[in-house]
């Protein structure tokens, strides 16, 4: 399979078609972290990233569209539209446009603000298909002409001969459009255009001519996010020749307007469905900046102004580009080149979302749709927690801690500007969208408590307790009044009741923490209610009604209709991470657990149990483990409690090995915004937060014989494993700073001191290490 080669330096960023002399001092930096990202890792398949431009954590994402398929038509879902989650697939052979916004690797999706298409010749103002580009202002592309790295994309749009080049600031896409000699162009802008778009997605879209260089606009959408405002100020380096546009859908009223001709070079364009062109005489190399903001088009334009006033492409790129490689140095690894491609990758997909949501004066849109400023932190968004609390953030506790106390701010401002006083679930741009289960900001919360990002304090503790307290929040007034999410109430009952009960063992521990005793008793009770969906008898998790009898008849596969959300009951039984001794016992014992662990790994799972299932797939499975949904994640490292520890260092390899590639299908799974590549990078230092909300990391195996991690105090880490390998992945021994590990964990303390952690390796498995029960991991039994 063919796969995108980044290249590097001059030949890289000139390969497709010569350029003039003043283009010449743009370089892609070599000899430097960015060197060996690889962002079209996931762009085929089931990863669902994007491959074009951004800034750390910075809003804006500009990158292609590949196709324009709908979430849905008159009412009925087209499933085809779950590949196009980032608005790309490497497959596809066209491309649409260039839009600003994306998410990084979800399964559900919104976004595409602003589409921009170059064209020459005759003005279209319809996209066209994939199968007839020409009937619109698509283009074909080829992937031989294709470059992409941190911050900088590149494409050859084959039906007009222009060479595309992009990259961002935090608040700009940045486009610099190379025409033919002597050729006039076009500029598309599509404000019809979104992701998982639908017949009236679009509320409102106004765009202003305010000089022949400048425009200013906004859009207003009702999609994932219910309510979301987009403004924009775009400023081009030449001036407009001509403009006009197109509105799709015929207004039923037009109030006075009729006396102009408001579709040809008229500097004001409404409408619900409104394209425009832009054309411009002979401009050989055009360069236009796009601001957002969501508060005001005066917002946009400060950060349009802030950002790249008196800076051309080429220095924009430089800055980016640099702040790329300032934030991937955290990590320095030895491996092969696939490996450090894979490592720095993921690395990569970490520092997209969550992204900063404010603008350049601090003033950000909040869950109110209020102005508000942010004072004394930076106010983030795209918290998609279900998936994020179990590594991702943990990762910023070490690497990024001044950054995830912000997001922790941030949630809590969501917390205070909520109707419901509710933390944020899934939320984005200023709205909550309730995606998935459980109350997971409450784990993200506590995680900072015990890691000492933040200070405990009562106001956190108030807003996690408000959150696991809203009756009407997904069955939580059965589970209150039950101790369990009851299956005729919810399909997907025991994958809430499961997730509840951690979060409420979250709670319990943050508030032990921060010494409120009576929230931390309550909480303590109702982290155990785990147990009210095991059924001893079988040794598995398993719905009931609300009269307590379990569903008959079950089955312990099937991904649909049986209790769960994105997985099964074999997956699902091990979800107990906050009291692994409890469920060891609950599931039959020590050698039952064992080879419940081993058959969970090799059992193949019979495609009839997954097909129904659009987040399941055969990539993500490996047995009937499930590494494509989040689930599963926490799995490999529960052998660690049992007497054969060192199978978590077997498996943990395969893993890596078998589910993450320097390839464009080299995700298993999404990697929802940054999880599943956080997952990657724990693992390869050798530990895993199995239980956010404690202070531990659960110890597996390195995966690279060097890495050196940047800690958020200033300390480094350095991990040996000089003679690791794939035969060589068994611990034999562990030491940091040259006192021996016996423990099967490390604290976030010991690891926040910094210094050496030494592994050495075998090819076969010291099974005599780990054994003794005060060198097991935390359980909330003990």
């Amino acid at each position: 399979m063919k796969r995108l080669i980044i290249l590097l330096g001059i030949i890289g960023l000139f390969a497709c078609q010569p350029t003039k002399n003043h283009h010449e001092n743009t370089r892609i930096v070599t000899d430097t972290p960015i060197q060996y990202v690889n962002p079209i890792i996931g762009t085929n398949g089931m990863g669902h990233t994007f491959p074009g431009a951004c800034a750390p954590f910075g809003i804006v994402q500009l990158s292609p569209d590949t196709d324009t398929v709908p979430h849905n038509v008159e009412g009925q879902y087209q499933p085809r539209v779950y590949e196009y989650c980032a608005g790309y697939q490497h497959k596809d052979s066209t491309i649409v446009g260039f839009s600003h916004t994306h998410f990084s690797g979800t399964g559900h999706s919104d976004l595409g603000d602003v589409l921009v298409m170059p064209t020459t010749g005759k003005v279209k103002l319809n996209p066209g298909t994939q199968t007839q580009p020409d009937s619109g202002y698509r283009s074909r592309f080829s992937h031989t002409t294709e470059t992409a790295s941190p911050g900088y994309y590149e494409v050859v749009l084959d039906d007009y001969n222009i060479k595309a080049r992009l990259t961002a600031t935090e608040h700009v896409g940045v486009h610099q459009y190379i025409f033919s000699p002597k050729t006039d162009g076009n500029v598309i802008i599509d404000l019809t255009h979104t992701l998982y778009n639908y017949d009236g997605k679009v509320l409102w879209a106004s765009l202003r001519v305010e000089n022949d260089t400048l425009l200013t606009g906004y859009r207003i959408t009702n999609g994932w996010a219910r309510t979301n405002y987009t403004y924009f100020a775009i400023h081009f380096n030449q001036p407009i020749s001509d403009y006009g546009f197109r509105e799709l859908e015929k207004p039923k009223y037009n109030g006075m307007w009729g006396k102009f001709n408001v579709n040809r070079n008229f500097p004001e364009m409404t409408g619900r469905k409104i394209v425009a062109y832009f054309s411009f005489e002979q401009p050989d190399t055009l360069e236009m900046k796009v601001a957002l903001s969501a508060v005001s088009t005066e917002g946009a334009l400060k950060n349009l102004r802030a950002e790249t006033t008196g800076k051309d492409f080429a220095q924009l790129l430089n800055e980016t580009q640099n702040k790329w490689n300032k934030e991937l140095s955290i990590v320095e690894a030895e491996g092969t080149e696939d490996q450090k491609a894979m490592l720095y990758t993921s690395l990569y997909h970490t520092m997209i979302n969550p992204s900063v949501y404010m603008d350049v004066d601090r003033q950000h849109r909040g869950l109110d749709h209020n102005i508000h400023k942010a004072d004394g932190f930076d106010n983030y968004t795209i918290f998609s927690l279900w998936d994020t609390y179990r590594a991702l953030h943990p990762l910023f506790n070490l690497i990024q801690p001044q950054r995830n106390a912000d997001m922790v701010q941030s949630m809590m401002q969501h917390y205070e500007q909520s109707v419901h006083g509710a933390l944020p679930v899934w939320s984005h741009n200023a709205n909550e969208n309730w995606c998935m289960i459980g109350y997971h900001a409450v784990s993200v919360l506590a995680d900072a408590i015990a890691k000492k990002t933040v200070s405990p304090n009562q106001n956190l503790i108030d807003a996690m307790r408000h959150s696991a307290s809203i009756p009407y929040y997904v069955n939580l007034d059965d589970y209150m009044r039950l101790g369990y999410v009851p299956f005729d109430k919810n399909r997907g009952s025991v994958s809430v009741t499961l997730e509840y009960a951690y979060d409420d063992w979250a709670l319990f521990h943050a508030a032990e923490l921060t010494g409120d005793s009576i929230t931390a008793a309550s909480f303590r009770k109702r982290a155990q209610n785990w147990k009210n969906c095991f059924d001893i008898s079988l040794g598995f998790a398993r719905p009931r009604y609300s009269d307590g009898t379990w569903k008959e008849p079950f089955s312990l596969f099937d991904t649909e209709g049986e209790g769960f959300v994105e997985g099964n009951s074999w997956v699902y039984s091990f979800y107990v991470p906050h009291d692994v001794k409890g469920l060891i016992e609950a599931m039959g014992g020590n050698d039952r657990f064992i080879c419940n662990l081993d058959t969970l790994f090799v059992m193949q799972l019979p495609p009839e149990f997954f097909e129904h299932t659009e987040d399941v797939t055969a990539e993500g499975l490996m047995g009937c483990y499930n590494h494509g949904n989040e689930p599963a994640h926490h799995i490999v490292y529960l052998y660690n409690w049992t007497t054969a520890p060192y199978k978590t260092q077997y498996q943990i390899r395969e893993i890596m090995n078998r589910m993450y590639r320097n390839d464009i299908d080299g995700l298993c799974g999404n990697d929802d915004c940054g999880q599943m590549s956080a997952w990657y990078i724990f693992s390869a230092m050798g530990f895993y937060p199995v239980c956010p909300g404690s202070d531990q990391y659960v110890l597996g195996a390195p995966y690279l014989p060097y890495m050196k991690v940047s800690l958020g105090n200033g300390k480094t880490l350095e991990i040996e494993a000089p003679d690791v390998s794939d035969q060589n992945r068994y611990v034999q021994q562990v030491s940091l700073n040259g006192n021996p590990v016996e423990r099967l964990y490390l604290t976030h303390d010991e690891v926040m001191q910094g210094g050496v952690l030494l592994f050495e390796m075998g090819a076969t498995p010291n099974r005599q290490r780990g054994l003794c029960p005060e060198d097991k991991p935390y359980s909330m039994s003990d």
